[in-house]
This record gives structure tokens, C-alpha cells and sequence, in this order.
């Protein structure tokens, strides 16, 4: 039996409408593109992302085992796009004991995703709640590799 959530249908076109306003240079909310090399195929494989900012480095977290994840603990490295600014980043797993501090500020930071992770991962919306869950929730923090660009 499978430990992955179920995600709702809408969540696939709702997810390429983010990446396509993005791509527009439409960037709004706490969403940014995060785009990856595939591990088999090295084509970029895209998704948004909410960036936490903490103590002046910026993460993203996950409540699942993603392909993205699978990917960047490979490559450890990708570009990051927000509206027309894109940025090549490197990609740093963090330490399970490193987490809590950052998934602690996810329901501060990110409130609209904090009923993603209630459902699919059974897990109350408090900041506590969230550091608990450190062991199941891989974590990122983003690296800058290179300067800042600006699509024309």
C-alpha cells in the first residue's frame, strides 16, 4: 500500500496556471517557480513553491517524498523564478534536527498551505505541530549560485 497522499485533481492545473502567471512575469503570493533537473532525464521539471525566509536564507519544505525532492537531493542545484526575476540556486537538504526551526515558520509565513499539509498529512495547523513533524518533511535551503537575471 502506497504512503502517498492522494492530492485533488485540480491541484495539477492549478499548479501549471502558477508556473505559467510566473512565466508571464506574473508573480504574486508566496509562490515561486522552482525548476530542477530530472535525475534520469536531465530535462527541467518545474513546480511552485512557497519560500520561507528565515534569519535572512530562504528554504522550502514539503510534507511528501516529491519527484522534485527525489531530484534535488540528486542534482543539488536548480533556478528559481519569481515573476521575471530568476536565480540559480543551489538546492541543501537539511539535517532532520535542523527542520523544526524552518517548518516552524511555515504556518506563520505560508497560512494558505497550511490546509495541505492538515489533510493529506493528518497534522493540526499550530507552528509546534509543524516543527514535530521534522522527521517526514524534507527541507531545503535555497543557495544563491549565481547573480540574479532579469528575462527581457
Amino acid at each position: 500500500m502506497s504512503t502517498q497522499p492522494t492530492f485533488p485533481k485540480w491541484l495539477k492545473v492549478a499548479n501549471r496556471l502558477i508556473i505559467a502567471l510566473n512565466y508571464l512575469g506574473i508573480g504574486f503570493g508566496t509562490w515561486s517557480i522552482l525548476s530542477i533537473p530530472g535525475r534520469k532525464t536531465g530535462k527541467m521539471r518545474s513546480t511552485p513553491v512557497s519560500v520561507l525566509h528565515v534569519n535572512g536564507r530562504r528554504y522550502v519544505v514539503t510534507g511528501f517524498e516529491t519527484q522534485w525532492v527525489k531530484n534535488a537531493r540528486q542534482v543539488g542545484w536548480g533556478t528559481l523564478r519569481r515573476g521575471w526575476k530568476k536565480e540559480k540556486v543551489a538546492v541543501v537538504e537539511l539535517p532532520v534536527e535542523e527542520r523544526g526551526s524552518i517548518l516552524r515558520e511555515f504556518p506563520r509565513q505560508v497560512p494558505h498551505g497550511v490546509a495541505y499539509f492538515e489533510k493529506l498529512l493528518n497534522l493540526p495547523g499550530n507552528p509546534e505541530a509543524f516543527a514535530a513533524a521534522a522527521p517526514r518533511c524534507p527541507a531545503f535551503r535555497l543557495d544563491p549560485l549565481e547573480q540574479t537575471t532579469r528575462d527581457a
